[in-house]
């Protein structure tokens, strides 16, 4: 993804991002005191007792100062934070207002006060948010957070879809670009998708573009479903065969899945669910042991809150989800960029496929 390409920015290539960052430290290490200390750390313990068996004392030390500039600054910018439940521990606990999955975060940018959004995720997450409050100023701390499912597909890829089966509806994922949101008839996550599918006035639905979304909501669905070939990085790498093969080293092991999970993988889970429902199952079942078949935060940013769980490992990062740093927020909030713009015309038809999700959840 070029850069200029969302963003109207010409951030391109390696030497010129590395020059990009360098001046960034150097610039708030100079306006902010960033070193490690102990004695933020002690000031902040009361949030870092929400991480603490995933994060050394030594490492909240560094990031306690972090923490203490961001809740204070974004406090004079009039700002909220709002994060993935992807965001690492120290963002999703030490300085984010609300956190959630793709649904609730839209749900809360659509009602947001404040006047300044601060977007903890992906590209496709801060346009969304942008779509859904476009008086707001809504700012994305890195422009290369990304998402390989929302660039697997693009508005003549919707159009293809349609010119292949006429009168389809499309639903597509809130994983995409505004212009492809702007193309589709309604989103949907993951959460809501089954609901969004049977609510459709049609017995054919054509779902963008996550495939294994799309076949494990048909699993479920009274209705015929044809997909878009898209998938994730982080949910495809898993196997069933890595399912059976934990189990069989685990008998007791609970596996909770993501549905961006292929079918065979959902197939071996005891429990499938977006992010928010895989917290809430893991929550009110509290195995002794859960391995969670999603990102790997997930995992670490409510292990604090169930100590009677212990989570199982392996699991797959996203690259770009990891791109957000507390750095990047706070050197975002300094100087207010970059700020995440869509166009007016995409964005009011993005908005109708948004608002029909919404309406239906």
């Amino acid at each position: 993804m070029m850069l200029n390409d969302l963003y109207g920015r010409q951030l391109t290539g390696p030497n010129v991002l590395n020059a990009h960052f360098q001046n960034m430290k150097t610039t708030l290490d100079t306006l902010y005191d960033l070193k490690p200390s102990l004695e933020k750390a002690e000031e902040t313990k009361d949030i870092y007792e929400k991480m603490d068996r995933v994060v050394p004392k030594a490492e909240w030390a560094r990031f306690a100062p972090y923490v203490i500039a961001i809740n204070r600054l974004k406090k004079e910018r009039n700002a909220v934070i709002l994060a993935h439940n992807y965001m690492t521990p120290e963002i999703y606990h030490g300085v984010a207002d609300f956190v959630g999955d793709s649904l609730e975060l839209a749900m809360k940018a659509a009602n947001v006060k404040e006047d300044v959004i601060v977007q903890c995720g992906v590209h496709f997450m801060a346009e969304t948010s942008k779509i859904l409050s476009p008086e707001k100023m809504v700012l994305i701390p890195d422009v290369e957070a990304g998402c390989s499912l929302a660039e697997s597909i693009t508005a003549e890829g919707v159009a293809e879809m349609r010119a292949q089966y006429p009168g389809a509806p499309v639903v597509s994922y809130v994983n995409t670009t505004a212009e492809v949101k702007a193309a589709s008839d309604v989103c949907c996550t993951s959460s809501n998708a089954l609901k969004i599918v049977e609510a459709q006035d049609s017995d054919l639905v054509i779902m963008t573009p996550d495939q294994f979304l799309a076949q494990n909501v048909a699993a479920q669905s009274s209705k015929k479903i044809v997909f878009w070939a898209g998938s994730c990085i982080v949910h495809e790498l898993y196997t069933a065969q890595d399912l059976r093969d934990y189990r069989e080293s685990e008998p007791d092991l609970k596996i909770i899945a993501h549905p961006e999970c292929t079918p065979e993988v959902v197939a071996e889970a005891d429990f499938t669910g977006s992010t928010r429902g895989i917290i809430n199952w893991v929550t009110e079942n509290k195995p002794a042991k859960a391995m969670l078949v999603t990102e790997c935060s997930m995992a670490a940013n409510i292990s604090d809150s169930l100590p009677e769980v212990e989570f199982a490992k392996p699991c797959n990062m996203c690259p770009y989800m990891k791109k957000i740093s507390l750095e990047k927020i706070l050197w975002s909030l300094h100087t207010m960029e970059p700020q995440v713009e869509v166009d007016p015309e995409i964005s009011k038809r993005a908005r109708l496929s948004v608002q029909r999700m919404l309406d239906l959840s």
